[in-house]
């Protein structure tokens, strides 16, 4: 059958999110507080194992995040909210 993975990576000044899922399920998340990478699946299952560096990757995804974000205020500022 098919299945449904998804990776949801996003930020705000305060705030970020770095999440891996399969067919709705979630399979690891970046906990940036505690700061490590978080496999939620019950200890019965068969775990998928990320590799090494997973949540170092999502730290600089992060980063980037908030410069982009910040790249992007500075060019919007000007644009009208109606054309």
């Amino acid at each position: 059958g098919l299945h449904v993975d998804l990776s949801i990576s996003g930020c705000s000044d305060s705030d970020g999110e770095d999440m891996y899922s399969l067919d709705g399920e979630e399979k690891w998340f970046a906990d940036f507080i505690n700061h490590r990478g978080v496999d939620p699946q019950p200890s019965f299952m068969n775990h998928f194992r990320y590799v090494e560096g997973v949540y170092e990757g999502a730290v600089a995804n992060q980063q980037v995040c908030r410069s982009n974000l910040k790249k992007i205020r500075v060019g919007m500022k000007d644009i009208p909210l109606e054309n």
